[in-house]
């Protein structure tokens, strides 16, 4: 029986998505929650699974396309217990599933050419056809042997000795134009609406880490016994909670006019991600409430889905607050922008082992940092803000007052 398969709602208001990659090609034998396509969304990247069983008659997009929701995506052949012989029908499905993954690995994409079957982007095989090129040639250094740009790049410098580095030069002076679509549309939005309705101002201070870093030193093998991985973003934030216990004007939240105040109690705090999909942030559902080991094991499952696009939007909604650690990449100040609808975000500049003076006046190596906050104004003023990093830095510069404040 022939069936098309609607696009289902994907939630969050998204009315259409990207195909990225389809996981199946027509001729394909798909099991019931398999998965068929992975798409970009405004909010992260996903998988869309089949509520059928039967065999991929057509595929209505192309990689690269742009699929609505409530739409027809593929149309399968189902598999039906009423439409012919059941026993017959139940005796091939564990052979189809059985069979489905070498399936899947000799037919993943639609597409007749090869390099159409390796994990990459659209605008990755867009310059692969161009020059004629098979993707399953290039050796992919990206998440699950991912094909970036880079790689394709260097392949055809590669090739063909002295004559592909001039024809890679034409290709590289060449004009282009990309949609920006998926999470990086939706940051540009929120970004302009940030900045066009919320009078941002910026403080910054310097933090001695000095202390704190040979705590975690002392905590890491802990917290390894128990298969965590202890950074030092888990005692920013478990921190972070504490200064806000004394500050619940920085978890707060203005209605669209300014006129009212919400005061959230729930400690919601964001971590910006550089993800292969862009900038996403996601937060940790009350840390007010969580041990040091129960933060880290979130952050650690956050951070792993973040970068590889595929997150639960629940795990972007509702942040009241944000870290930015932009010093994991390099650079020490920085003027973050609000992630509208909160009050204040920090961006965290790189470590740096520099000489200060003691309280002895001896010149000494210290571990330093730069904090760079962006508040409200509407909401908060500099003296607050300045009393609230005050207080978030002491519980960073002395870790043993951080400890005697939790609960």
């Amino acid at each position: 029986m022939k069936t098309d398969f609607i696009l289902p709602d994907i939630g969050e208001g998204i009315v259409e998505c990207e195909i990225v990659q389809w996981l199946v090609a027509e001729g394909d034998q798909i099991a019931e929650d398999q998965p068929v396509a992975e798409v970009s969304t405004d909010k992260a990247m996903v998988e869309i699974p089949s509520i059928y069983s039967g065999r991929v008659l057509k595929l209505y997009y192309a990689e690269g396309d742009i699929a609505r929701v409530h739409e027809p995506l593929f149309a399968l052949e189902r598999e039906d217990d009423g439409a012919g012989d059941s026993a017959s029908a139940s005796e091939a499905a564990p052979a189809t599933t059985e069979a489905m993954p070498e399936q899947a690995a000799a037919k993943a994409p639609a597409a007749p050419k090869g390099g159409e079957k390796v994990l990459t982007t659209p605008a990755v095989r867009r310059i692969a056809r161009e020059h004629d090129l098979d993707l399953s040639q290039v050796a992919g250094t990206g998440k699950n042997e991912r094909v970036l740009k880079e790689d394709v790049l260097a392949y055809l410098s590669q090739k063909d000795g002295a004559a592909q580095p001039a024809a890679r030069a034409t290709t590289a002076t060449e004009d282009r134009v990309e949609a920006i679509r998926g999470p990086r549309a939706v940051m540009a939005r929120a970004m302009m609406e940030s900045v066009s309705t919320i009078p941002h101002f910026t403080y910054v201070d310097e933090v001695d880490l000095t202390a704190l870093i040979a705590l975690r030193l002392r905590l890491k093998e802990r917290f390894a016994e128990q298969e965590v991985r202890l950074t030092m973003m888990p005692l920013f934030i478990k921190a972070l909670s504490l200064a806000i216990n004394d500050f619940p004007i920085m978890n707060s939240r203005p209605n669209e006019d300014c006129t009212e105040l919400h005061y959230i109690g729930s400690h919601n705090i964001g971590m910006a991600v550089d993800s292969r999909v862009g900038l996403l942030v996601p937060n940790v559902k009350n840390v007010q409430d969580m041990t040091l080991l129960e933060l880290a094991r979130e952050l650690n499952r956050l951070t792993e889905v973040a970068r590889s696009g595929r997150i639960d939007p629940a795990d972007l909604r509702d942040g009241t607050i944000t870290i930015s650690n932009v010093g994991a990449v390099g650079g020490t100040v920085a003027t973050p922008i609000i992630n509208k609808p909160e009050v204040a975000i920090v961006a965290l500049g790189k470590v740096q082992r520099l000489p200060r003076f003691n309280d002895k006046g001896e010149v000494e190596a210290r571990q330093l940092m730069t904090a760079s906050w962006s508040g409200d104004h509407r909401v908060i003023d500099g003296a607050t803000m300045a009393r609230f990093s005050d207080t978030w830095k002491g519980f960073l510069e002395d870790p043993s007052s951080m400890l005697a404040a939790m609960r």
